[in-house]
């Protein structure tokens, strides 16, 4: 049989427990063998506030998912630099395992924004996208796109970045792992308050 293989990229600024939260019910519903955290070199469509260091990124990734024998993360976009298009990592995956089935792991929230994402014909040729959706929230999904129902959990990156610099706790948001980390390299912190801390 075929490997299946989950993709779910972002730039992860951190990584928080949603993520893993949409990794695990992509897995289970469409028994998927492995999912690989893509972590992006530089967002395509936008430019993201405070953007943690590529080896910061992909350093609490590798601790969020430990112990999940299922989960892996790739390092192929930080590799290749620049602005990071799915294209182009799928091409690579692909080449790499032409045997492989693909599953590109989306919010319900992005179905309507693959229309503007580069060369999606081709993409879509490439995997099968598979959005999950909120119970309560009504998506239109597409003959290109497998919707499913994802177990909610309301946390945002930003929201994360926002409680730290205001020195708020992100415990239960984060793996704790993912915490630990974050502390002990003083990441997401208020300009105030780094300076401080290295004047003390």
């Amino acid at each position: 049989m075929l490997k299946k293989i989950g993709i779910l990229g972002g730039t992860f600024n951190p990584v928080h427990r949603g993520h893993i939260r949409l990794a695990k019910d992509a897995c289970l519903r469409f028994d998927l063998d492995r999912v690989l955290f893509i972590p992006c070199a530089r967002p395509p469509h936008k430019r993201p506030d405070g953007l943690a260091p590529a080896k910061h990124r992909l350093a609490m990734l590798k601790a969020a998912i430990g112990g999940e024998s299922c989960f892996a993360v790739s390092d192929i976009e930080v590799r290749r630099g620049g602005p990071s298009y799915s294209i182009d990592t799928l091409t690579r995956l692909k080449r790499d395992d032409p045997d492989a089935r693909f599953f590109f792991i989306i919010g319900g929230d992005s179905v309507s924004e693959l229309k503007s994402w580069r060369r999606i014909g081709e993409l879509q040729a490439l995997c099968t996208f598979v959005a999950a959706v909120r119970p309560g929230y009504r998506v239109r999904g597409s003959g290109r796109v497998k919707m499913f129902q994802g177990r909610p959990v309301d946390v945002s990156s930003s929201d994360i970045r926002r409680r730290i610099g205001e020195g708020k706790s992100i415990r239960r948001l984060v793996p704790a792992a993912v915490e630990r980390y974050i502390v002990q390299h003083g990441l997401y912190q208020a300009k105030e308050s780094r300076r401080s801390k290295h004047s003390s």
